[in-house]
């Protein structure tokens, strides 16, 4: 029997994060290793490296929290912030 799953469209924004973080990144790298002759006014900030490894944790960390889960685990994860929040009630 066939069973019917959703995955959160946050888990395929963290997989576009991700892919266009490593993209960005490793094009920055390129520069740093083959500057260009006709230079940007700001190129010794590197931003293309910097911007390229923040959207690659941003979308590691998004891959990892939304990331698709046996129904048991959800569950789990379910009881224990109602845990949460009725101690935090009290």
């Amino acid at each position: 029997m066939a069973t019917h799953r959703e995955i959160s469209i946050w888990f395929f924004i963290g997989v576009a994060l991700f892919v266009n973080g490593v993209l960005i990144f490793g094009a920055g790298i390129y520069e740093l290793i083959r500057p260009p002759e006709v230079r940007v006014v700001l190129y010794q900030l590197h931003a293309n490296v910097w911007w390229g490894a923040i959207l690659s944790i941003f979308g590691a960390l998004y891959c990892v929290k939304f990331r698709p889960r046996p129904e048991a685990d959800k569950m789990v994860d379910e009881e224990n912030s109602v845990k949460d929040a009725r101690i935090t009630m009290k």
